[in-house]
This record gives C-alpha cells, sequence and structure tokens, in this order.
C-alpha cells in the first residue's frame, strides 16, 4: 500500500490557514486550531492511546510499522491502556491537564462529549475536505459510521475498529431439532421455544449478550430513539422488556449473568443461539473447535447497531502532529489497510469494497465475513447527547435487575427504575 509521503519543506510554506482566527491560549490547550498543516518540515511524533489488546494489538502494530515506513518522517508511539474501561478513565482523568493528553485515542463519542462541548477536540471534518491533504480520490468511509462518528453534528471522530451483532448457532443442534435459523424475533422466540422443550429443558433456547444493545435495538425498531424522551413504561419499552423477561421465565431465554458474556455457555451447550458482538468470533471459534461446527446470520431485526470505536484527535496536539495523525487515520481506514485489519480481528471494514470483496467474504478464518453485508443494509448509532453514556449503562442495570427478579411485578421493576434513569440523563 502507498501512501502521499509528507514532504520536506521551508517553514514559511508549511501551514495553510483556513477560516477565522480563534482563542489560541484557552484553557482547553487549543494550538493553532484554524490552521491545517500541508507538509511536515521535520520530524513529527504521534502519540495513540488505544486499548487493543492480543490478535488486534498485532494487527495494529504491523499497519503501524506499515505506515511509519512509507512515512519516515512520522512516528506513532502506541500506548496500550490496557481495556475500554481504563482507556476511558484515563482520558476523562487526563482531560483537566491538555498537555497531558495523547495527540489521538481511540473513543466512544459518548465518552468525549464534555471535551466537545468545550472545544477540546479537532474538528477532522476540515481536514477530511481539505484539496491538499483531505480525503481526495480515497474510497469514502460508509456513511452510517461516519456519521456515528459525530458529536453535535461535527465530523470529531473517524471510524476504525467497528462492530455490531450478529446471530450465533450451533448449526448441529438445530439440524438435530430441525430448526430454521430465525429471521425475526417472532422466529427466535419460536424455535427457542422449542429446542428448549424439545431438549427435555436441558438447552436454553437463546440469549442476548449486551442487555443495553438488546434494549435500545429493539426499541428503534418500533421507532424509538434512546434519548431523553424516552419513556420507560410506555407500551413499546414494555413490550420489548416483557418479550426477553417471558423467555427467561419460561426457560427458553437466558441472560449472560456471571458469565459476562454467552459465548461460554453456547460453547458448552448449554444455549443453542445467541445474539453478540462480531468481535468475538475469535473465542467462538477457539471454544467450539471439536465440539460442534456454529455458524453465524444477520441479527433477528431490521435495524441494527454500529459499535466500537472511533479515533479522535485533541487540539492540544500541534498543527504538525495533527497533520501528521490525520494521514494515519487515513491509512487506517483505507480499502489495504481495513482489510488486513478486518480479517486479522474480525472487526467490521469501514470501506464498502472491503465489505463487498471476495477475498474478505471467501476469507476461510471467519464465517461472519460472508453474512455481514445482510446483517449491516441498515445500522444506526446511539444518540451522542449529553449524558447519554451513562444513561445507556445504566440500562444495562435496569434490565438485568428485571430479567433477574421474574418472580416480582414486571411493572413495578419498571416504575421503581424510572427515577435511575432520569438521575442517569440529569446528572
Amino acid at each position: 500500500m502507498k501512501t502521499k509521503k509528507l514532504a520536506f519543506a521551508a517553514a514559511a510554506a508549511a501551514t495553510l490557514v483556513l477560516g477565522a482566527c480563534g482563542n489560541n491560549n484557552d484553557s482547553s490547550g487549543s494550538t493553532e486550531s484554524d490552521e491545517i498543516v500541508t507538509e511536515l518540515s521535520e520530524d513529527t511524533t504521534v502519540t495513540f492511546w488505544h486499548a487493543m489488546n492480543g490478535a488486534q494489538e498485532e494487527s495494529l502494530t504491523k499497519l503501524t510499522e506499515q505506515f511509519m515506513d512509507e512515512n519516515p518522517n512520522i512516528k506513532i508511539e502506541l500506548q496500550n491502556q490496557s481495556s475500554y474501561s481504563d482507556l476511558q478513565a484515563k482520558v476523562n482523568s487526563t482531560l483537566p491537564s491538555p498537555k497531558d493528553l495523547p495527540t489521538i485515542t481511540q473513543a466512544y463519542p459518548g465518552w468525549l462529549w464534555n471535551a466537545a462541548q468545550d472545544d477540546m477536540l479537532v474538528d477532522l471534518g476540515e481536514y477530511i475536505n481539505d484539496d491538499t491533504i483531505g480525503w481526495g480520490d480515497q474510497e469514502e468511509i460508509r456513511s452510517a459510521l461516519l456519521e456515528g462518528a459525530q458529536i453535535d453534528g461535527v465530523q470529531y471522530g473517524i471510524p476504525f475498529n467497528k462492530s455490531t451483532e450478529m446471530l450465533f448457532y450451533n448449526a448441529d443442534m438445530l439440524d438435530e431439532y430441525g430448526i430454521d435459523v430465525p429471521t425475526n424475533l417472532e422466529e427466535l422466540k419460536e424455535a427457542s421455544q422449542e429446542i428448549y422443550e424439545k431438549s427435555n429443558g436441558e438447552v436454553v433456547g437463546a440469549g442476548f449478550d449486551s442487555l443495553n444493545n438488546y434494549y435500545a435495538i429493539a426499541m428503534k425498531n418500533q421507532g424509538v430513539d434512546f434519548d431523553k424522551d424516552l419513556q420507560l413504561d410506555s407500551d413499546e419499552s414494555k413490550e420489548v422488556i416483557n418479550y426477553y423477561l417471558d423467555g427467561v421465565k419460561d426457560g427458553y431465554f437466558r441472560i449472560a449473568g456471571s458469565d459476562q458474556y454467552l459465548s461460554g455457555p453456547f460453547a458448552n451447550k448449554q444455549v443453542a443461539m445467541y445474539v453478540g458482538s462480531i468481535a468475538g468470533e475469535g473465542f467462538v471459534k477457539k471454544d467450539t473447535e471439536g465440539k460442534f461446527e456454529y455458524d453465524v446470520a444477520a441479527r433477528p431485526e431490521a435495524i441494527n447497531l454500529q459499535q466500537g470505536t472511533d479515533l479522535y484527535m485533541f487540539n492540544s496536539a500541534t498543527p504538525e502532529q495533527r497533520t501528521a495523525a490525520f494521514e494515519y487515520m487515513k491509512f487506517l481506514t483505507s480499502p489495504e489497510a481495513q482489510k488486513t485489519w478486518a480479517i486479522d480481528t474480525g472487526y467490521m471494514p469501514v470501506v464498502e469494497s472491503v465489505l463487498e470483496s471476495d477475498e474478505y467474504k471467501n476469507n476461510p478464518e471467519t464465517k461472519v465475513a460472508a453474512k455481514l453485508e445482510d446483517a449491516t443494509k441498515e445500522l444506526f448509532s446511539i444518540p451522542v447527547i449529553e449524558n447519554a453514556d451513562p444513561a445507556y449503562n445504566e440500562m444495562r442495570s435496569i434490565m438485568e435487575n428485571i430479567l433477574s427478579n421474574t418472580d416480582q411485578d414486571v411493572d413495578q421493576l419498571i416504575e421503581n427504575a424510572k427515577p435511575q434513569l432520569e438521575d442517569a440523563w440529569n446528572q
């Protein structure tokens, strides 16, 4: 893969000034935020906070080394923050000291809502549209993913390690019981009931890994967004909650509980199907090997959630660092890099050409690739608004509490949970 090398040039020709002058000495640490460097006159270092591990980190390191080989005047320092929760905590704790922030970080947009309000992020739309170093003729990122990396309509993020949910199922077990792969929630319920009955209650039919994803996706498919206007006790909400609750009560559905993920019970033949992130396929493949044949299908609802983190840039970076980091972002989201990344890690390609390519679809290391195009025809994002992140996390706790207390009155549990959700939105 060839990326445009940034030439060495005289400092006098180093910048192209765009737009009106801003305040470059505010408390956010902004430095010359209205300038775009189009050529680098000296070596530039970019620090990148991430939370990739295992095969994901190996692939990221490989791609980063390739980028640096092709751009010898740019050094990318990869700084692993261990996990998403640790990364989020470190970003939050460092925001009051902008000089200590990295050049770029992985993040969910909800993590950085306050940072965007405080003008601490770089508007990457200006870089994307720049005549000299912009996107140019490089293939555009899928619009649903790109829009998901916006905050208040501003393109602060570039999609990178994106995923969605699919249905994982025990193909041998479905064949044994003569059950077709479900294509909607009603079919999932019926198939789960049949599996539970035919196995004499030994095998749970299905479950959903992420309870807040389950709720938000089901509500979206009923035309309701997860935002401050959502009513937990509405008819739509009660229908979504009771669909899962009825299955848990009757035994044909289950939640992950202390297992955290259903891939473990799935591999042990305790559950026949589950809805989970495509990023977990590697664990499923390893844990089911020699036990049974697993397969995947589109999530059994028309509208699906796009998830995973994006790349964001802090405006405490110098103009040179911003340009170097933007070139790195372009590289990571180019078709060739995305093909490598998707095959190595199981994450969703962010460009259409890779998603549709035979090389990706026919990759023998994954079953997701061949079905992913059908699973991502209509994607949405959780709205990036104030306190959406804590509210979304609270919804997980609310659902878990309801589904773990099947002997209690569900309407009362919902009523009790309303203040929890309201407090999360209004903190």
